[in-house]
């Protein structure tokens, strides 16, 4: 086994991953699967979950290592369930990436609907860390396993991006959260770090960067590619080395608490 091969394979750790049908939470656990973890894709449509299983197990010719288990990230049943399922399926449960998350329009703040608000808010806190998080945990406490959690932050979490008040809301409760169950969990081995994704073009955003009609940017596309110094939006690649190094206890195992920014420098930007 090579140097490099030593510090990042993850041969016989166990990943879950919640949200697991989304397109950067897919492109995770790929990058994990192919550093020889198993992982568990959890989401609530069947249909879509399923798939992305198979499509994930076919692309890395190891359907032996995937499973999916249909589970409501904020239902503390449906999780501890869903944790049971996966223990059963690969023997153990070692990593949890909370990748539950998205958005629903923008607009000015006093015309935002406040049960729209409580809905984001709890999709993207409530389902995207704080239920999975607690079950998991009480779980890996009682069985003194020593696991890591990868939360997913934003570029909201750090600045209010325009006209999306609950997602930037929920997205600074991440990264509050984030460190706060880091100090938490640390006793018990349990290490707690996040990732905050920079734009990345994905299906709840196309549509806001891109002219569909045109194949162009749109003026917000524009606006954000000219506050990003690398000068591209992410690719999913971009993300994989992130995940590899905060997933392996070899390479950060002294880290937690942090959130790296995956944004081509959009944090840097300044006049």
């Amino acid at each position: 086994m090579s140097y490099l091969e030593e510090i990042f394979d993850l041969k016989g750790k166990t990943v879950a991953v919640t949200g697991g049908g989304g397109v950067i939470a897919g492109h995770m656990a790929e990058a994990l699967l192919r550093a020889g973890a198993n992982v568990s894709l959890w989401g609530v449509h069947q249909q879509s979950i399923e798939k992305a299983a198979s499509d994930l197990g076919t692309a890395v010719r190891a359907p032996q290592r995937v499973s999916w288990v249909i589970a409501d990230a904020s239902n503390e049943g449906a999780v501890d369930a869903a944790v049971r399922a996966t223990i059963q399926s690969f023997g153990g449960l070692d990593v949890l990436i909370n990748g539950v998350g998205g958005n629903r329009g923008k607009g000015p703040f006093v015309e935002t609907s406040i049960e729209q608000f409580k809905e984001i808010v709890s999709l993207n806190l409530v389902a995207g860390l704080m239920v999975p998080t607690k079950v998991v945990c009480k779980d890996w406490i009682a069985r003194g396993v020593k696991g890591c959690i990868i939360n997913m932050a934003s570029m909201g979490s750090y600045v209010p991006l325009s006209g999306v008040w609950a997602y930037n809301a929920a997205k600074a409760g991440v990264l509050n959260l984030t460190t706060a169950c880091a100090r938490e969990f640390a006793p018990h081995g349990i290490r707690v770090n996040a990732i905050a994704p920079g734009f990345f073009l994905g299906k709840q955003n196309r549509a806001l960067l891109v002219d569909e009609a045109t194949g162009g940017l749109t003026d917000r596309g524009k606006n954000v590619i000219s506050r990003t110094p690398i000068g591209r939006f992410g690719e999913m690649a971009d993300i994989a080395g992130a995940v590899l190094l905060l997933a392996s206890d070899r390479a950060s195992g002294f880290i937690t608490g942090a959130c790296i920014p995956v944004d081509g420098g959009f944090l840097t930007d300044n006049i």
